[in-house]
């Protein structure tokens, strides 16, 4: 039963990564992209917790919040970017 669970959560993962792989390359935005990377980071972090959750040890708990802290850091540098591009500055 484990090793069905496996396969199937393999090829969610894997659809998952190559559709946020196409949005990267061919992202009409900067957003867009930057959005399909951190959908990227999420996967591989859900990966890793899978691997977790089957082998049974937390030997990467520590990648997966490095992951999501750069995941999250990087997002939020960029919309604030891009937020201070579109605003006008008041002097």
């Amino acid at each position: 039963m484990m090793q069905i669970v496996l396969a199937v959560t393999a090829v969610i993962f894997s659809l998952a990564a190559a559709g946020a792989i196409v949005r990267i390359s061919r992202g009409p935005s900067l957003l867009d992209r930057v959005l399909a990377t951190d959908v990227l980071l999420a996967i591989l972090g859900g990966a890793l917790c899978v691997d977790m959750a089957v082998n049974r040890h937390l030997n990467n708990l520590m990648l997966v919040v490095a992951i999501s802290i750069i995941g999250f850091i990087g997002s939020v540098t960029v919309a604030r970017f891009v937020a201070d591009r579109r605003e006008p500055h008041e002097s």
